[in-house]
């Protein structure tokens, strides 16, 4: 079964007084792990909407190996490392899980 994983994501006022060019820059470079090994992430943005976080990254992976090797790659990077993204909250799902697991069990 394919993943779904909420990443909750706060940014941090270092981050904030980057250009929006030098923003752009790490962020691709910093995000590259999830563009390979079955991953595809989108992003949201929530800091007009929520307070305890300022983003939603969605990822999707065809296995949790995959995800889990991205994320140790996304700490080596300056996002996470240099302190410009502190992740707030891990939503691991399956979506319509119900609905696989009614078919695997023929309920």
């Amino acid at each position: 079964m394919k993943m779904t994983i909420f990443l909750l994501l706060n940014a941090s006022p270092g981050w904030l007084r980057l250009s929006r060019a030098e923003r752009g820059r790490i962020a691709a470079a910093g995000l590259e792990p999830f563009t390979r090994n079955g991953l595809s992430l989108r992003h949201f943005d929530a800091e007009a909407f929520h307070a305890d976080c300022s983003d939603v990254a969605m990822i999707e992976a065809e296995t949790p190996e995959a995800y889990y090797f991205a994320i140790e790659q996304l700490r080596d990077t300056d996002l996470i490392a240099e302190g410009y993204f502190t992740i707030t909250g891990i939503i691991p799902s399956f979506e319509n899980g119900f609905r696989t697991y009614e078919a695997a069990h023929a309920v």
